[in-house]
Formats: structure tokens, C-alpha cells, sequence
């Protein structure tokens, strides 16, 4: 799979979309100053204990207070209190030794969190989820620090492999390297990446991370809450961190700041892939060059529409998603259960992609075009599932109730992204909206190709004659209406029509001038 990762740097921050294959499925944006982002550490103070939720809420700055559960307190959060004090009081300019500190006793898994908090003490704790609608950010105090190839946590010893990895030779050799070089006090999970990873490229992602704590440890000193301690490192490293393998082919920034960080990062973890990294220095938007704009603006509205033609509804309640697969009027050619599996396994692989780049979470509900066969049930089943296994958000998938419904869990660490696709009308001055303009050309072609099919070969279009005028631009042998020729072998003739709005469009047969209806 080809994978491009392009980079867009604006004055609000930046931009990040992730391309397999050219198809965008996943857009990230990072603004300037952002705070209280998933991985950031602050050092907060208990404000309020709830028994009946065996939870507290912290005050790390945030608008409202945030929310701790006892169940997200580590098993270690005797220790970190005891580090937290030590920190802040310490004298020492450059720390203290944290190979020689001892740690406290572990807490129950089912504890009260008023025998844990009941001072209502300072205490270091990392973003969980970001603040979401009117929701404070959801925190833990089990705290880890993720590399390249390893997971590093503190205040314990255990070592454990990632099951993906399913060689035993290959999980006893990580084990036994990293027991032999990790630092004391920190317990390590080997990340999957680590598969064929020599000591020295483990020891250096270890040490990278060691040193994170350190200046945890140092940030601490004389701190008062509420204050940030720490910023997960900037998005673009962190997707690089844990997407970057041999199938990125290019990785393209638009701002040179960005571009050196990204080589210094690259150059660190994988120095033979440094050649990836590209400046962008061509005088057209990066996202409208490489074509993410025009995908954003078909993927982002309520309808998804699909190249079979049919489409995809989706709509957003307070309490879960819903996605309507619709047929269209131009399903696949074959009896109805073969039409509706085909459309179902496309509208499938749509929604997977639809999940990640709108980054929904929270419970899903898909209809599917009604089937019979419980064969075809299982095929779409086992199909959604290989879909999704490129989705680094946890996710759980049930197989097609009897109702035709498919349930979906997905793993919610950020807001949904939402982008207004709509414009404002300029034959209407902006009293009505219309569907994205950018994309009309696509939605015309689709039909005129259609139309073809069904053995039309003489037509005439006609539109407004703004829209006929951007079909003929470029002049005659780069125009859009010698493009089409070029690839349909069918002249499509035009006119226009000042009666008609911006967007519209008819085609009609060339024989009996009548309109052909679509």
C-alpha cells in the first residue's frame, strides 16, 4: 500500500492528511497554543471526591474540572504522589536519583478513591481524552510514554511483548534484550515495531524516553498547580511515530520549520527513509495540489456518495451514529442478493474509511441493504472487520443482527471532526446553500459516463453559463470536453442557459431534444 503523508502549515496551525493510495483516511489538525491533547501531562489539585462515582474531579486549568476515575489511578498512584512531592520540594538542581527511589505499596483494583485522595493532594496526571462538547478532559494517573519501539512506564518492572508479534523466538529475544537494558523503576511494553530491532535502536528509543521522565522530574520543581509539565510531542512526529514503516513513499510540507523537524525526526528513528521528506514550493494550495481538498469536500457532508452510485447517510445523535446504506438508482446489474452484497461490501469499506478520517467514536449502527442469505451476512462481516484492522482506534465489530443492523464500538480520544461542505449561493446571496461547486464536474462526468453506458451516444448538455465556461477552460485541447472525448470516444455538446442556477445541469438526447432523465 502506498502511503503519503501531506503537510499543510498556515498561521492557525497545521494541517495533516494521511493518503493510501491517493484516497484520503485520516486529517488531523493541530492548532497553535492547543492545550489539553491526549498524552500531556499536568500537575493538578483535587477539588471534589465523589463516592457514588468512586471518582474525583482535578483542576489542571481547564474551563470545568477534569474527571478521574479510581479505575484510572494505576495501580502505582501511592508512588506517584510520593514522586509528585518529592519533585516539587526537591533541592537538587539536577533531580534526584530516580534508580534509587522506593516506591509504596500498590492500591486494590477495588478501592475507594476516598482512602486514595481523601487529602485532596497535588497530583501529576495525563490527558486521557480531550475535552468534548461540554465535557472536561477525561484524566489517569497511569502515565506512559510511547517510542518508536517501546512503551516505557514507571514505578515498575515488568516487561511485556505485543502480541501481534507472533514469532517465540523473536518475543524471548526482545524480552531478554530490553530486561537487560532498561532503567530501574521503569517497566516496558516492546511495541510491535520492535519486531527485528537490534540493542542498540532499542537502548536509543529507551533512553530517549528516560530522559522524557527526567524532565518530568525537573519541570515539577517548584511547580504550582494547575500547570502543564508536559506536551505530547508535536502531531506530525507522533503519526510518524506510529504509522512510519517501508510503505510511506512520501511525506510532503509546505513550511521549512516543519520540514527540518520532520527530517530531524525521521533521520533519529529511520535514517534511511530521510529521502522521503519533500518541500512543497509550488504556488498552489499543497491540499488543493495534491487533491485533499476535493476529497475532503466529498467526504465531509451528511451524504457520502460512492462510485457505483450509491450512497451512504450519516447522521450524528447525542448518543450514537447512524449510517443508512442506500442503493441509489443505479445499483450493480444482477439479481437483488448479489446487488445488495455488492453494494454492502463497497458502502463497508467506505464507512471504515469514513470512521478514521472523521475520527467518530462511541457506539455506530450501520443499515445495511437487507440480504437473505446468511452466507452473504458472514461475507460482509468477515469483510468489515479486514477493513478496519488499518484503524489504530480500538474498536469492536458484532455481526449482523436479525433487525439487518450492524453494531459498531470505536475508541473516542478526540471531538469528531466536522467540516461544512456546503457554500454559500451566489445566485441567492447567500439566503440558501447549494452542494460543494468544487465537485460538480465530478458529479457531471459520473452521469455522462452513465449515460453512455446505457448506449446514449449523441447528447447535448445544458447549464449555466458559468459552468460551461470552466468545461471549455484551458482552451480547446486541455479542456474538460476533450477530456472526456478522450476517454468516453462520445462528443458531448454544449450550451447554455442563463435561466438556469449555477450548479444545474440537463442533459438531453441530441435525436428528439428531449431531456433524458437521470
Amino acid at each position: 500500500m502506498n502511503k503519503e503523508m501531506i503537510i499543510n502549515a498556515s498561521d492557525d496551525g497545521v494541517e495533516i492528511a494521511l493518503l493510501e493510495d491517493k484516497k484520503l483516511v485520516e486529517l488531523h489538525y493541530e492548532h497553535n497554543n492547543s492545550a489539553f491533547a491526549v498524552g500531556d501531562l499536568y500537575l493538578g489539585k483535587v477539588k471534589k471526591l465523589m463516592p457514588g462515582l468512586n471518582a474525583a474531579f482535578v483542576d489542571v486549568g481547564f474551563e470545568k474540572d477534569a474527571f478521574l476515575h479510581y479505575t484510572d489511578l494505576s495501580p502505582y498512584i501511592k508512588s506517584l504522589l510520593k514522586f509528585t512531592q518529592q519533585s516539587i520540594k526537591s533541592q537538587d538542581p539536577n533531580g534526584f536519583d530516580f534508580g534509587k527511589f522506593q516506591n509504596e505499596q500498590e492500591i486494590l483494583k477495588t478501592g475507594k478513591i476516598t482512602d486514595v485522595l481523601n487529602q485532596k493532594p497535588e497530583i501529576v496526571v495525563q490527558i486521557l481524552k480531550e475535552p468534548i462538547s461540554s465535557k472536561g478532559p477525561r484524566l489517569s494517573c497511569e502515565l506512559s510514554f510511547p517510542g518508536r519501539f517501546v512503551v516505557l512506564t514507571p514505578f515498575n518492572n515488568f516487561v511485556s511483548v505485543s502480541r501481534k508479534i507472533h514469532s517465540g523466538e523473536e518475543r524471548k529475544r526482545l524480552q531478554k534484550i530490553v530486561e537487560s537494558i532498561k532503567p530501574k523503576n521503569f517497566g516496558v511494553i516492546v511495541r510491535t515495531a520492535a519486531e527485528g530491532k537490534n540493542t542498540a535502536e532499542l537502548h536509543a528509543d529507551l533512553m530517549d524516553l528516560a530522559e522524557q521522565w527526567r524532565s518530568i522530574q525537573l519541570n515539577l520543581k517548584d511547580a504550582k498547580p494547575p500547570k502543564r509539565i508536559m506536551s505530547e510531542q508535536a502531531k506530525t512526529t507522533s503519526i510518524l511515530r506510529d504509522l512510519l514503516n517501508e510503505s510511506f513513499q512520501r511525506i510532503v510540507v509546505n513550511e521549512k520549520g516543519i520540514l527540518q523537524e520532520t527530517k530531524e525526526y525521521i533521520s533519529r528513528i529511520a535514517p534511511e527513509k530521510e529521502e522521503i521528506v519533500q518541500l512543497y514550493q509550488n504556488g498552489q494550495g499543497i491540499f488543493d495540489f495534491y487533491g485533499v481538498t476535493r476529497q475532503v469536500k466529498a467526504a465531509f457532508g451528511k451524504t457520502v456518495n460512492m462510485g457505483s452510485g450509491a450512497y451512504l447517510i450519516i447522521e450524528h445523535t447525542e448518543a450514537l451514529h447512524v449510517i443508512d446504506v442506500n442503493s441509489g438508482t443505479r445499483g450493480p446489474d444482477g439479481n437483488q442478493e448479489e446487488s445488495a452484497l455488492k453494494t454492502n461490501l463497497e458502502a463497508a469499506e467506505e464507512i471504515a474509511r469514513q470512521l478514521r478520517l472523521r475520527d467518530i467514536g462511541g457506539i455506530i449502527i450501520i443499515d445495511f441493504i437487507d440480504m437473505k442469505l446468511p452466507d452473504n451476512k458472514k461475507k460482509l462481516f468477515e469483510a468489515m472487520s479486514e477493513f478496519m484492522t488499518g484503524d489504530r482506534a480500538r474498536h469492536t465489530i458484532l455481526p449482523i443482527s436479525k433487525f439487518g443492523l450492524m453494531q459498531i464500538t470505536r475508541q473516542r480520544l478526540r471531538p469528531e471532526i466536522k467540516i461544512t461542505t456546503s457554500e454559500v449561493c451566489p445566485s441567492c446571496k447567500g439566503t440558501g446553500k447549494i452542494g460543494p461547486s468544487l465537485l460538480i464536474t465530478d458529479e457531471l462526468e459520473k452521469d455522462f459516463h452513465y449515460l453512455i453506458n446505457q448506449g446514449h451516444r449523441k447528447l447535448k448538455l445544458h447549464a449555466h453559463p458559468m459552468l460551461i465556461a470552466y468545461i471549455k477552460d484551458k482552451g480547446f485541447w486541455r479542456s474538460l470536453q476533450w477530456k472526456w472525448y478522450r476517454k468516453h470516444n462520445v462528443w458531448l455538446e454544449l450550451y447554455t442557459d442563463n435561466n438556469y442556477q449555477l450548479t444545474e445541469y440537463y442533459f438531453f438526447d441530441k435525436k428528439t431534444d428531449e431531456v433524458i432523465k437521470l
